[in-house]
């Protein structure tokens, strides 16, 4: 009932409501009719009651409105109490007895109409409570169906609209549009959160806008994110430039800003309103960071990888425990020696899938990285990669060190420690038999808790490898601060250097590796295919490589010979030589090659009646050596340093340039759609 509705309009607990009449005696008759249930305003003319209305305007319930008055009409009053943005929320009835008024009052915005002579008392509180009631409810409704940013539809109602949309057009072909701000939270970060939310209202303005005159729907899903639901249309390329264009010049600013535009069109009426926008984002991410391409549309490939990416999801269970995941070995071979030598080896993981095939990591791992399943997967990889380890140690006496990937949620897993203290106990191994891979990516975040796992894994003599370098976030700075043992070059990084397009890029491998040699940390290449590739690493001084031209990935009984041919190489050579893997000599390196001699064999014979003279010459030497190291040393740093400004002056300039590019991009696409000059 509407009496138990809750009243807070006003100080004693009634709604307030205005009565305007020239008419001292209606204005009294009104009051008396409803006075009991409000508070009631009067105004005398049109002037004085729009004091009223903005004076009240948060607490104002309702108008009752004359239509002939002094100073400014009814109509004047309605019409400006409409068109306020401000004020159009408060309800007005009209009271006049000219019906010809009527329908153009209700046209202009009126809630009612009650005709004058007046009717009973009881009619009148009556239409005033309904009016109030629908009122109140309606900005109630309002309030929730609309984001309070932009104005637009909340996702929940956009998607009921969408559905009363098609019921009422169902032979109409609709289109689901995706509109995604590129960079969005540097614009944040950049100009400040009052510059980015105008950016938004800017963007919901235009898209109203745009689509408005096809009585198409928008939404803003997401902070940046933006859907539209509407007829099928051909402009797409002609909708984003206008959108851009409009966006980009706000609070009078010519910034570039880039908008990616995901599209499904005639969408397929038999999937429900989100299933047609989930297509849309996928046409969407197909041109997430593409430099030439703003718009994705989708095809029935895209639809194909959503379900297979579904089905590998829902196979994963089943595939651990049909044993389906299994573990290959990529050599990684000391590039050092006269001839490539074995000293550890890489575990990859591959689904044998038994409908889909043998299917490689970057099928399935990026899918498991999204959901959560990595981290299973990454378990099930160290337990195999430790059980094979101790397989070979008892069958040859000895094995190489297995390097296994950790993703960023191992490292954030609490129990992490623990975990692979049990794997190294169960299977009986040195801990420096097991080397843990951590992508760059993962080190970027620089947290302390991310720091404080590596320091305790590095403690139990585990030793750590940065993967993946060079894809994006290195940083001297944070090779300087962060534990790591080894270094890895991402292959991408060693194709591209050698690629015919990178005229620096064999400068930048020899800077690689003069960096790891400062940190004293061994480099592995990865990715090496061609031989001029690995005589380039080994000139520069990297110490070791991966790549197909080296070996492929090997199954256990494939790098469990070659193991078995080092174990024999080193028995006969009588050798057993222990080195330290923070050093860049695996605890497993193979004997130099016949005819290769370690220096100090080159060294004469001392006779014991010179011992004296050559302890003294030997001491001399030392302290000399001790002061060269110390220059030495201090020269090091120095050079860290000055490799650690440069490159970061690089990083710098490389952001410059990539930013000046977008904008140089931008500004030409503006002048060649509008012709004005000032673009360029």
């Amino acid at each position: 009932m509407f009496e138990a509705r809750a009243n807070f309009n006003s100080a004693n607990g009634k709604r307030r409501i205005l009565i305007v009449d020239d008419e001292a005696i209606n204005r009294e008759m009104l009051e008396n009719i409803l006075q009991s249930e409000y508070e009631i305003l009067t105004a005398a003319d049109g002037r004085e009651a729009m004091r009223h209305i903005w004076e009240f305007r948060e607490t104002l319930s309702v108008v009752l409105l004359d239509l002939l008055m002094p100073v400014m009409s009814g109509q004047e009053v309605l019409r400006r109490t409409k068109e306020s943005p401000d004020v159009r929320h408060i309800p007005v009835i009209v009271v006049s007895a000219d019906l010809t008024q009527e329908i153009e009052c209700l046209d202009m915005g009126a809630s009612d109409f009650i005709q004058k002579p007046y009717p009973e008392p009881g009619v009148i509180a009556a239409r005033v409570r309904r009016t109030i009631e629908l009122s109140e409810d309606r900005q109630i409704i309002q309030s929730t169906e609309r984001d309070p940013k932009t104005g637009l539809y909340n996702p929940e109602f956009f998607v009921s609209y969408a559905e009363q949309y098609d019921q009422h057009h169902r032979e109409t072909d609709t289109d689901a549009i995706v509109f995604d701000i590129n960079h969005f939270s540097v614009l944040n970060e950049r100009f400040g959160h009052a510059y980015a939310d105008d950016v938004l209202r800017r963007m919901a303005d235009k898209l109203r806008e745009l689509i408005h005159d096809s009585g198409g729907i928008v939404t803003r899903s997401g902070a940046d994110v933006f859907q539209v639901y509407c007829p099928h249309r051909d402009d797409y390329k002609s909708m984003l430039d206008k959108l851009s264009l409009h966006v980009s010049g706000g609070q009078g600013k010519s910034q570039p800003i880039g908008i990616r535009m995901g599209v499904y069109a005639n969408a397929d009426k038999s999937l429900g309103i989100e299933g047609r926008l989930n297509r849309a984002r996928m046409a969407a991410e197909t041109v997430r960071g593409s430099k030439t391409r703003s718009i994705g549309v989708y095809d029935d490939g895209l639809l194909k990888s959503e379900l297979l990416s579904r089905r590998l999801v829902e196979d994963f269970e089943g595939a651990v425990g049909r044993g389906e995941f299994v573990v290959r070995y990529q050599p990684k071979l000391d590039i050092q020696q006269d001839a490539p030598l074995l000293v550890g080896a890489e575990a990859l993981v591959r689904w044998q899938h038994p409908e889909l095939g043998l299917l490689s990591p970057g099928v399935f791992v990026p899918l498991f990285e999204e959901n959560g399943l990595v981290q299973r997967l990454d378990r099930l990889v160290w337990e195999e990669a430790a059980r094979q380890a101790r397989a070979w140690k008892r069958a040859f006496g000895r094995c190489v060190p297995i390097s296994v990937n950790v993703s960023r949620v191992d490292m954030y897993d609490s129990d992490i420690v623990e975990a692979l203290q049990g794997i190294i106990d169960r299977y009986e191994l040195d801990a420096s038999e097991l080397h843990l891979e951590v992508t760059e990516s993962g080190y970027a975040e620089d947290s302390a808790q991310l720091v404080e796992t590596v320091g305790r894994l590095r403690s139990m003599g585990l030793v750590i490898e940065m993967d993946d370098f060079g894809t994006g976030y290195s940083s001297l700075n944070m090779l300087a601060t962060l534990p790591i043992d080894v270094l890895k070059l991402d292959m991408r990084f060693v194709q591209t250097a050698f690629s015919e397009e990178a005229d620096n890029g064999t400068h930048m491998l020899g800077a690689v590796v003069d960096i790891a040699r400062h940190l004293a940390v061994p480099l592995v290449a990865e990715g090496v295919e061609t031989q001029e590739q690995l005589d380039e690493l080994k000139a520069m001084g990297c110490d070791m490589a991966q790549g197909f031209l080296l070996s492929e990935p090997l199954s256990p009984e494939g790098l469990g010979a070659r193991i078995e041919r080092l174990a024999k190489d080193r028995s006969g050579a009588g050798t057993n030589t222990q080195g330290d893997a923070r050093g860049g000599t695996s605890p497993e390196s193979p004997a130099p090659s016949p005819g290769h001699k370690r220096w100090w064999e080159h060294l004469p014979a001392i006779s014991l009646r010179h011992a004296e003279l050559v302890a003294v010459i030997l001491a001399a030497l030392v302290a000399i050596a001790i002061v060269i190291v110390s220059s030495g040393v201090r020269q090091g740093i120095d050079n860290i340093e000055d490799a650690n400004e440069r490159f970061i002056l690089a990083q710098q300039a490389a952001t410059d340039l990539e930013m000046g590019s977008d904008y140089l991009t931008e500004n030409v696409r503006s002048f060649v759609m509008t012709g004005d000059v000032q673009y360029l």
